[in-house]
């Protein structure tokens, strides 16, 4: 068997790596997130148990498939967005926008169109977004001052020391360092700790517009262009020219099914792909393959013992899964907004983008992620694209020019 004969050290490591790096960090969102919604703790494993399944599913069934190393997981800026919109919105509500956004993202893979999708999306504007959905967290952090202050300085000092030392395995360490801070400072147990093994719970999905415009059609944008598109360039810069189609389809389908149990959409991961497709899962490009398939089997691992993980952040304040949370999206943040400032030819609807979003409005029911795109979107049209061409002039002629007056 062709695995078998690939299958390496370093690679299962990558992988296992990768995993650790999503339950530290990333999953420590979804917490905040079950949190909000204010739901039990068996509903709670049912969530980590599909999303965990979803992504163990898809990343081993692609990464045989394309023998390339396809890592998949969840929305994160996804499932930051739940946080704005819990518990106004319901269980219910959320579980039929997962699968409207499902299906939404089933056709984009289905028909190809992946491509065209993410860049009739201003860059600026899809960046700034996501900025403002992470911003909260960030802030955060520093929201935990008042009521925990040795637990967040502490987990801020040791997250500077380790990104300076050991960027890669900053997460990890964070999550262990803050777990034994919470213990010794805030009183922390673990005792109620131990194996326990996932029960799935069917929820019954509901459609509202409210949902739809609220959460699937932002969930669709942040799962397109903040997973599937650094996801892909990942995969591409590491010399894999892997179609979208495929994977996007996938993941996909798998989101469908991981719904009715909790699991918001599975995408093409980002960060920890990255652990999977360089030099130190394998030397040689074609065997790197394994990491994929060791990550799925550690994801499907942790998915059939989602009750332990959960069990585990349930016995920490609170307050230490908001600080993680916070600390793990920095660097995202940073980016968005990197993007969002870089994007000079379209930088006003940008910062209009952001500033929407971040503010957490609602408006006639809608979130302020809706709300967002769809000021950013109007800024666009009115400042910075042309109403009418000039005679012989072509729209990528009126482009050129519009970038050199914005730069100037």
């Amino acid at each position: 068997m062709q695995l078998h004969k690939d299958w390496s050290i370093p690679a299962v490591t990558a992988g296992f790596v990768a995993v650790l790096i999503s339950y530290a960090g990333p999953l420590a969102i979804f917490f905040q997130a079950a949190q909000s919604a204010e739901i039990s703790t068996a509903m709670m494993t049912s969530w980590v148990w599909a999303i965990s399944m979803g992504a163990a599913a898809s990343g081993i069934l692609l990464s045989l498939w394309l023998k390339v190393p396809v890592v998949t997981a969840w929305s994160a800026p996804g499932t930051a967005l739940l946080v704005t919109l819990f518990p106004g919105l319901s269980l219910n509500e959320a579980v039929g926008a997962y699968l409207t956004a499902a299906a939404i993202i089933f056709v984009v893979g289905i028909t190809g169109s992946f491509d065209r999708i993410v860049q009739a999306i201003p860059p600026g504007i899809a960046s700034a977004m996501m900025a403002g959905i992470l911003f909260q967290f960030g802030v955060g952090v520093f929201v935990s001052l008042e009521s925990v202050p040795a637990l967040a300085i502490g987990m801020v000092i040791a997250y500077l020391a380790f990104k300076r030392l050991t960027p890669r395995y900053s997460l990890i360490l964070l999550l262990i360092v803050g777990v034994a801070l919470a213990v010794v400072l805030e009183g922390a147990s673990l005792q109620g700790v131990s194996v326990r093994m996932a029960e799935p719970q069917f929820i019954r999905p509901e459609w509202t517009w409210n949902a739809t415009l609220s959460l699937a059609i932002p969930l669709v944008l942040v799962s397109l262009t903040g997973q599937f598109l650094p996801g892909m360039a990942i995969l591409r810069t590491s010399g894999y020219s892997t179609p979208a189609k495929p994977i996007v389809t996938v993941t996909s389908l798998t989101s469908f099914a991981t719904a009715f149990f909790g699991g918001i959409t599975t995408v093409v991961a980002a960060i920890t792909a990255a652990i999977c497709t360089s030099r130190e899962a394998h030397e040689d490009p074609d065997k790197r393959y394994v990491a994929g398939v060791a990550n799925g089997l550690f994801y499907l691992i942790g998915g059939t013992f989602a009750g332990t993980i959960v069990a585990l952040f349930t016995a920490l304040p609170g307050t230490f899964i908001a600080v993680l949370a916070g600390l793990a999206l920095v660097g995202a943040i940073g980016s968005n907004l990197e993007a969002a400032i870089n994007a000079s030819d379209h930088r006003e609807a940008s910062l209009l983008t952001f500033l929407a979003t971040a503010s957490g409005m609602s408006f006639l029911g809608l979130g302020s992620a809706f709300w967002g795109v769809v000021i950013g979107g109007a800024a666009y049209l009115v400042l910075h694209r042309p109403w009418q061409l000039a005679p012989g002039q072509t729209r990528d002629d009126e482009t050129r020019a519009m970038r050199a007056r914005v730069s100037r």
